[in-house]
């Protein structure tokens, strides 16, 4: 009997989230009848009147309570892990060259901005100057923007939001990078040496689009780049210009994630090898999700799919778009569903707010 269908299943990973205040009181799994995991509930949104993806007119959706919910969902269902080989020693190579570094450049995905960050990325920063990229500016609404912008100022940290696939950002980023690092040639001078280019470390998660950004620019194609985790497999040194030479690193991942409902994200994204989970478990956490969105709610699925999803969990709206468009084949419908989530043709919406 697969997750989906276990009643009673003991959670299959340990560790509770720090945002998760709810006490465990029972489990709560995905797909089983309760209805605080249907696909329904909460507020109707405010719909134009052909109903297609825009933005809830008054709306508001309580992304605390999201969590939350998406916390339950994924406890009874197969851990996603995914630490291929080359990841270890990458690992151990990247600390080494980060006693090089001038700059940390540290690249996430802008609709999953708190799932995109290493555990540990503190740590191994230690004081170094640091720039955040949000990447994938483009996916996200004008609403997630400006709700990530405001978090970070107040926290102090310097932030860009960048489109690496056109380019949009990547001026501005390299700016920044050679305005933090303008003490080391002070410091250098002082001490009779010569100057030296700046030297910025791109770090982040697969996927995320280091390479990409690195390829805009340098204004040509220097660093492998692909719409597909585990691209980049070596560290590579290149040079932009007189002044910066910029470090880009494969992707590097927890040994072990422990939040799951970050592991979902990153599926959800595509930021983390499709071999690590099942598809069509994803896809039906995603439908879940999509329908507490007042952006999207369950009038877009119902409007793009032509189905009846009122009420149904997201499993069976897998099953019925199998049945309706793919001869019963649920993988290749749980497939569309995310595709479509990465083509945007929801809207662009993130899956995260600041908490």
């Amino acid at each position: 009997m697969s997750p989906l269908t276990q009643f009673n299943a003991e959670p299959l990973h340990t560790q509770t989230p720090n945002f998760l205040k709810r006490e465990l009181s029972q489990p709560q799994l995905l797909f089983s009848p309760p209805p605080a995991i249907q696909i329904v509930g909460g507020k109707t949104p405010t719909w134009r009147e052909n109903g297609s993806v825009t933005e809830a007119v008054d709306d508001e959706i309580d992304w605390a309570e999201m969590d939350a919910d998406l916390y339950y969902w994924t406890r009874a269902l197969r851990p996603v892990q995914w630490y291929p080989g080359h990841i270890a020693k990458t690992e151990k190579e990247l600390k080494e060259q980060l006693k090089l570094i001038d700059v940390v450049i540290e690249v996430r995905d802008a609709r999953i901005p708190l799932s995109t960050t290493h555990p540990q990325m503190d740590l191994w920063l230690g004081n170094r100057k640091r720039i955040l990229v949000l990447n994938r500016e483009d996916m996200i609404s004008t609403a997630d923007r400006n709700a990530w912008a405001m978090h970070f100022s107040r926290q102090g940290t310097k932030v860009v939001f960048s489109n690496g696939q056109l380019g949009m950002g990547t001026m501005k980023l390299s700016r920044l990078a050679k305005a933090l690092a303008a003490g080391v040639n002070v410091k250098r001078r002082a001490k009779g040496l010569l100057p030296r280019p700046v030297r910025a470390g791109i770090v982040g998660y697969p996927n995320v689009g280091k390479s990409s950004l690195i390829n805009r620019l340098l204004k040509r194609r220097m660093c492998p780049a692909a719409p597909r985790p585990g691209v980049t497999r070596e560290l590579k040194w290149v040079r932009f210009g007189k002044d910066l030479e910029l470090l880009d690193s494969p992707g590097i991942l927890p040994m072990r994630i422990s939040d799951q409902a970050a592991a979902i994200k990153l599926a959800i994204c595509d930021d983390i090898g499709e071999r690590s989970y099942d598809v069509a478990d994803v896809a039906a956490i995603l439908v879940q999700m999509l329908a507490k969105l007042p952006t999207v709610g369950m009038k877009a699925l119902q409007n793009r799919y032509k189905i009846d999803v009122d009420g149904q969990c997201g499993k069976m709206f897998i099953e019925k778009l199998a049945l309706r468009l793919f001869n019963g084949d649920v993988h290749q419908a749980a497939f569309r569903v995310l595709s479509d989530f990465r083509k945007g043709k929801f809207g662009w919406v993130a899956l995260e707010r600041p908490r």
